[in-house]
C-alpha cells in the first residue's frame, strides 16, 4: 500500500470538497480550486471531514496514481485553507524590486528593468526592495511564477550575484587562481 495514498486528508474548519464526474472541487476561505482525477484508477471519497483516495487495483500504474492524486488534493486543501508562499532574495549591488500594480519591476544590473506581469490568483509583497514573496493558492502556480521571477538573473557562482529562493544556498566557485 502507498504510504502517501493511504493517509487520509484532514479537512480545515471552513474547508469543503466536491465530487462531480471524475472532478475533485476544493473550497475553503481563500477560494476554490479543482482538479480533474483519473476514475479509472482511483477512488475519491469524503468521510466525516477527511478526504480518503483509494486505487481500483495492485499493479504500478495504479499505485502510482494513488500517491499522485492524494498529493494534489492534499495541496489544494492547503493552499484554499493557508495559501502557499515561495520567498526569493535579490543580491547584488543594485539589485532591487518594486511593485507598479501588477506588474513587478526588477533592476537586475541589465541595462533596462525587467516587468512581469503578475497572472491571475497570484499576490507578489516587496520587503527591503531585495525581498519578493510569491502568494496563492495553487502550488504548482506559485513555483512556476517565482521560478520564472529567479530565471532574469540566476545566482552566479563566482560573485554570487542573482535571484534566489531564500535560503538557497549557492556552490561558489574560486575563480582564476594563478592569473599574475
Amino acid at each position: 500500500m502507498s504510504k502517501v495514498g493511504k493517509r487520509p486528508i484532514a479537512l480545515p474548519e471552513g474547508g469543503q470538497v466536491e465530487l462531480h464526474d471524475g472532478r475533485v472541487i476544493v473550497r475553503g476561505p481563500h477560494g476554490s480550486l479543482e482538479q480533474v482525477f483519473e476514475s479509472e484508477f482511483v477512488d475519491v471519497g469524503v468521510h466525516e471531514g477527511t478526504v480518503h483516495v483509494t486505487r481500483k487495483a495492485d499493479r504500478a500504474v495504479y499505485r502510482s496514481r494513488h500517491g499522485l492524486y492524494r498529493a494534489l488534493i492534499a495541496n489544494m486543501v492547503h493552499g484554499v485553507s493557508q495559501k502557499w508562499q515561495r520567498e526569493l532574495e535579490l543580491r547584488g549591488l543594485g539589485y532591487r524590486a518594486r511593485l507598479e500594480g501588477r506588474t513587478l519591476v526588477m533592476e537586475l544590473g541589465y541595462s533596462h528593468p525587467v516587468r512581469y506581469e503578475l497572472p491571475d490568483g497570484i499576490e507578489v509583497e516587496v520587503r527591503d526592495n531585495t525581498r519578493v514573496t510569491v502568494t496563492g493558492i495553487d502550488k504548482q502556480l506559485v513555483g512556476q511564477v517565482a521560478a520564472h521571477i529567479r530565471g532574469f538573473r540566476k545566482p552566479e557562482p563566482y560573485r554570487g550575484t542573482g535571484v534566489r529562493y531564500r535560503g538557497e544556498e549557492v556552490a561558489r566557485k574560486a575563480g582564476k587562481v594563478g592569473a599574475k
